[in-house]
């Protein structure tokens, strides 16, 4: 069994929902990813979500793009990626981490020399934004060789046949993108949300987890109540970036996030 099914599994013996920060590795600067990943873990995160920083990451809205960009002006690569998740493994054994990030670094590195090296430096997953379903059987061969999850995204506008395609291709968890558009837009309409898990269901076993537009403690509870977890992402970015822009330090803005997610954790916790 995969750590990310060992964690949802322990968190449903204890009625608990996940929460899944998202963080771009190498933003604010390479040297503070690994330190802020386990202050996450201590605020509450059973699930770490690391972007691999992309040229081009058109799945994002502007609070991401730029941590993006911050990231590429450090040098921040897949490899880079891979060693820190390395280096918080020598810490923290049991926290599952997946890499999130866009299709064309994984081609380029090799999917069977991505796997071999993401799954010896400790990353349990992949999630690839720009890779459909129908281009997946060579990536999930080498994946479960090493036995490492695919993470597939669901859109508001996915129909129910593909639905069932995507889910048929999956491992871990399903991430349902509560909003139509890019991440940290618009507003979250958690009853629609229900209503398209309990679609989402019918076609898979697997837990759900939903981003895109989780703010803050109101907007976790929200959602939590038909989701199996939660994910935040552009509020926790613009939270440490707003610090640092802000003059403060990477200390204090380490601490802003671990005050967020607490926040988020006691809100998801309320239920």
């Amino acid at each position: 069994m995969s750590r990310i099914a060992e964690r949802f599994e322990a968190l449903a013996a204890k009625g608990r929902k996940a929460l899944i920060p998202y963080i771009v590795a190498g933003d604010p600067e390479p040297g503070a990813t690994v330190n802020l990943m386990h202050a996450l873990v201590a605020a509450g995160a059973d699930i770490i979500e690391l972007g691999v920083p992309f040229s081009d990451p058109m799945a994002e809205g502007p609070v991401i793009q730029l941590a993006h960009e911050r990231a590429l002006e450090h040098g921040t690569s897949l490899s880079d990626a891979m060693a820190m998740v390395s280096e918080f493994r020598q810490q923290d054994a049991d926290t599952p981490v997946l890499l999130m990030g866009y299709a064309n670094p994984v081609e380029r590195m090799g999917y069977a020399n991505f796997a071999d090296r993401a799954s010896a430096a400790g990353v349990d997953a992949l999630l690839t934004v720009d890779l459909p379903p129908e281009e997946v059987a060579a990536v999930n061969k080498e994946l479960q060789r090493v036995g490492m999850d695919n993470i597939f995204l669901i859109a508001p506008t996915t129909p129910g046949e593909r639905i069932q395609q995507i889910a048929d291709s999956a491992s871990g968890f399903l991430y349902y993108v509560s909003l139509k558009g890019v991440t940290g837009a618009g507003h979250l309409d958690s009853a629609e949300v229900a209503g398209r898990l309990a679609e989402i269901r019918a076609c898979t076993n697997l837990p759900l987890a939903v981003g895109f537009g989780i703010k803050d403690a109101d907007s976790a509870r929200a959602v939590a109540g038909a989701a199996d977890a939660v994910v935040v992402g552009s509020a926790l970015v613009d939270a440490i970036a707003g610090q640092l822009a802000a003059g403060a330090d990477l200390e204090q803005a380490k601490q802003q996030a671990q005050d967020l997610l607490g926040a988020i954790r006691s809100g998801i916790d309320s239920l």
